[in-house]
């Protein structure tokens, strides 16, 4: 079972010692009911209310016996991250800043378009990375995410779209991204955890191949994640070569793109129908030229892949300016033509702070002006 980090106490209130069931899996369960006398069959009902159902009230499970659902209440919780902040773009993009029981914040954004909702989830606090155009990276590492709170960002992300059960036909999370605050595979095991957990059947059922992990390379690790979930795979390359890379994306000097590159075509789930998409943040004079992007094709000639071109969303202080629309169109339309997709994001959320870490940023500069005027 997984280890949750110790319950903060905030004034005013008592931290719930209980163990929370969010992040526990068939196995998890089946050892937890057995341990209290049940069959094991109990460990599915279980898995099924909490993650199907979406329950947070043992007395509503209905077939599970009395006497069992008051042991449940008794020792253990069914329980989300806090919502510290809820912010609603005009776009429709929605945005939590969640607070996890030991105090600390990460973010979740939800996307939705007119042929799909994508849920932006988190997999540290902080990121370990210091990649130089990302707002994140300007925040230290903190912890990782352990497989209940990252579990607990999708229950409650439903929550809030009132998404239970999960059999809903017309659920608008329907793709989960691995995008938000921290690398996740720096993180494997509890991510991998976690996406079990969220593509298991009788529980959230989203198939691995609406789930989509994204790293900036941290090459031993992919085909691990590969094998273990077999997810769709999205790279953080943003350089073509390793002398701009190493400062665009530091963790390129300890895996080279040769050696990112070799991983991404070993990545086992590669095929045409699961690409590997390659983001590419677009910077204004820095990585946007056409000698770039017949660059970048020749970096990736014989991986199926479609490539994201982000225009660069400023935050205060980068060092960056996005690329001209022109110059993002010169380099799409080369991309194109050569037979790769190469669809430009539209920034999304812009009015709420939704860039990585905005959020998490603002939040904490509000706090130390409060205990500064305190």
């Amino acid at each position: 079972m997984s280890a949750d980090p110790a319950p903060v106490n905030v004034p005013g209130t008592e931290p719930d010692p209980r163990p929370n069931l969010v992040g526990m899996d068939r196995d998890d369960l089946r050892i937890l009911v057995e341990d209290m006398g049940e069959p094991a069959f109990r460990a599915k009902q279980l898995f099924q209310w909490i993650y199907h159902k979406g329950c947070e009230d043992f007395g509503a499970m209905a077939n599970l016996g009395k006497a069992l659902r008051a042991k449940l209440a008794d020792g253990y919780r069914i329980a989300r991250p806090e919502t510290t902040a809820d912010l609603l773009s005009s776009d429709g993009t929605r945005k939590w800043l969640l607070r996890f029981d030991d105090g600390n914040e990460a973010e979740m954004v939800f996307i939705p378009e007119e042929d799909r909702g994508t849920l932006c989830i988190s997999s540290q606090v902080g990121c370990t990375l210091t990649c130089t155009f990302c707002h994140t990276g300007t925040q230290r590492l903190v912890r990782n995410l352990t497989p209940t709170e990252i579990v607990g960002q999708v229950m409650l992300a439903r929550d809030r779209l009132d998404e239970w059960p999960s059999a809903n036909d017309n659920r608008r999370i329907t793709n989960i991204v691995l995008m938000g605050m921290g690398e996740p595979l720096y993180n494997t095991e509890n991510v991998t955890k976690a996406m079990k957990i969220v593509m298991d059947g009788d529980g959230i059922g989203i198939s691995k191949r609406r789930i989509t992990l994204s790293t900036s390379g941290v090459v031993p690790e992919m085909a691990k994640v590969g094998e273990d979930i077999g997810c769709l795979l999205a790279i953080s390359l943003h350089a073509i070569i390793d002398e701009l890379r190493d400062v665009l994306v530091p963790i390129n000097r300890k895996y080279p793109l040769k050696d990112l590159i070799q991983a991404c075509r070993d990545y086992p789930t590669l095929k045409n129908s699961n690409r590997i998409t390659f983001e590419y943040v677009m910077l204004k004079g820095v990585n946007d030229s056409p000698a770039d992007a017949r660059a970048l094709l020749e970096l990736i000639k014989g991986i199926p892949a479609k490539i994201n071109l982000i225009p660069f969303n400023a935050w205060p202080g980068a060092p960056y300016e996005c690329s001209d629309d022109a110059a993002i169109d010169a380099f799409a339309k080369i991309i194109w033509n050569a037979g790769y997709s190469s669809p430009v994001r539209t920034p999304r959320g812009r009015d709420i702070m939704a860039a990585c870490g905005q959020l998490k940023s603002a939040s904490e500069r509000q706090r130390k002006r409060r205990r500064a005027k305190a």
